[in-house]
């Protein structure tokens, strides 16, 4: 029996990378059970080992963690329908196959690789759909006896029976009638004795008690095939919902021969994972509203299968980044100043006892309004991390002139009376020596922000200097006048 509370599950293979559809997957399982109260799997499917790459798994639940979808069952987690490793459930299916085999659900196949080669070029050749032709289905008991104690090699197939209509119930397509004389005999079971997708899927799923199999279009054309095996073995069939493709901006499918699809790529780079998940929940779903911005929090509240749209989604990657600048704004100073921090360390600079968490936190402020990426700032703001060992050339040309270090000793007085300076102490001195030297405060706003900068544009000065600090600008000012005055 399917349970009685929502249970759904994220199920990959570890092939490698995360792929962002695979994360979009996983996000609408993870909003879907989060808001109905159920729960969130993770399953491991490793049937296929020869596309198995070490180390995936692991990436793969780092990199979930990391995007904040935590699972409630699942490799380290586990609970009592585990485990969650398909390589690690071989006896289950062998049970479960032999129950089709004895319920002539399914068979035994002994041919050759060479035959059926042989077999599908004919039936290209005729212009005919390439299924397999029920050749062993034919065999006697003792024939089957006989070639399974020889050895000879041989998987295991489902018996699909023609003449009939499959129906697919589908949560985003509807209902879908499909004919099964054209489903093939799929194989359950391969020669290496592990399960196929198919198999392995149906039969987890169930003894899982997963009660919506949401997941990419691409497994349509297989759903009643599953369907056809919730059937042989007498089981209630679960909800299905298939996912739209995502689609590049010329509307050919998602690859990385035109981006990157890797979600550790965007992470690389400096996404935010809340800008990630919030971009990605919207290929494909939308509120019935104009409304982009959200938490996962909203999102929780606001989502539902039956928003979710049939046709593909366009990965449009100047939202993603318009999405990660009000991400970015939308935190705290302080946990922007973190996560500066964190950028610092792995950019390898050298971090002062200076550059202590309320100096960050300045920093950050100064910058927010003007990055979309927190890599942004030491890259377009360096001064704030370093002394400028130069100086623009063309603001030295447009703000320093004949009087201007008489001005900068006037404004450095101003500062050195000055105890403890805020903000707004910076700019009423600097006006007040600006006034008692007969010049406009712009006389000074330029040669100031390049002393203590070394460029001539950025956040407000009034700013730089409070974060910067009385000694470190007393210094830059004075450093930078004798350098300017040679």
């Amino acid at each position: 029996m399917i349970s009685e509370y929502p249970r759904v599950r994220f199920a990959p293979s570890p092939t490698g990378y995360l792929h962002i559809g695979g994360l979009r997957t996983a996000l609408y399982n993870y909003l879907f059970a989060r808001q109905s109260g159920g729960k969130f799997i993770l399953r491991i499917e490793d049937t296929d080992r020869t596309r198995y790459v070490p180390g995936a798994v692991e990436n793969l639940i780092s990199t979930l963690e990391w995007s904040g979808l935590h699972y409630d069952e699942g490799p380290g987690i586990e609970g009592e329908y585990g485990p969650y490793t398909q390589s690690e459930r071989p006896h289950i299916y062998k049970e479960h196959t032999d129950k089709l085999l004895e319920s002539g659900h399914a068979y035994y196949c002994f041919c050759s690789k060479e035959r059926l080669d042989t077999l599908r070029e004919a039936q290209k050749a005729r212009n005919e759909q390439t299924v397999y032709d029920k050749h062993c289905l034919k065999l006697s008991k003792e024939e089957v006896t006989e070639k399974l104690a020889s050895g000879i090699p041989y998987v295991v197939r489902m018996n699909v029976r023609h003449g009939s209509k499959v129906l697919v119930k589908d949560i985003i397509r509807g209902n879908i009638d499909f004919d099964t004389s054209i489903i093939d005999d799929q194989v359950l079971i391969k020669s290496d004795g592990f399960p196929t997708y198919h198999l392995a899927n149906v039969v987890d799923d169930h003894l899982m008690k997963i009660t919506h199999t949401i997941r990419g279009e691409e497994w349509l054309p297989s759903t009643p095939k599953h369907v056809l095996l919730y059937e042989a073995f007498g089981w209630e069939v679960p909800v299905f919902a298939h996912l739209p493709l995502l689609l590049n901006p010329d509307r050919s499918k998602l690859s990385k021969r035109q981006g990157d699809v890797a979600v550790e790529d965007y992470r690389a780079k400096g996404y935010l994972k809340e800008a990630l998940i919030n971009f990605i929940s919207l290929l494909g779903w939308n509120a019935g509203d104009d409304r982009e911005f959200y938490n996962m929090d909203e999102l929780i509240a606001s989502f539902s299968l039956e928003r979710i749209n049939k046709s593909g989604a366009v990965f449009n990657l100047e939202k993603l980044d318009w999405l990660n600048a009000e991400h970015l704004r939308s935190k705290t100073d302080n946990e922007l100043a973190r996560l500066l921090r964190e950028e610092l360390i792995a950019q390898e600079m050298t971090l002062t006892e200076k550059i202590t968490e309320d100096y960050l936190t300045k920093v950050v402020s100064c910058m927010k309004e003007r990055v979309k990426f927190i890599k942004e700032i030491p890259v377009n703001a360096p001064y704030f991390f370093s002394r400028p060992d130069s100086y623009e050339e063309k603001g030295v040309q447009k703000g320093w002139k004949e009087d201007t270090p008489k001005l900068m000793e006037a404004y450095s007085a101003k500062i050195n009376a000055m105890d403890a300076p805020s903000k707004e102490d910076w700019e009423t001195a600097l006006r007040s020596a600006a006034e008692e030297n007969g010049v406009g405060a712009g006389k000074l706003i330029h040669p100031v922000r390049l002393l203590v900068s070394g460029v001539s544009s950025g956040p407000g000065l009034f700013e730089i200097l409070d974060a910067l600090g009385k000694d470190e600008v007393l210094f830059r000012i004075e450093t930078g006048s004798k350098k300017l005055t040679v």
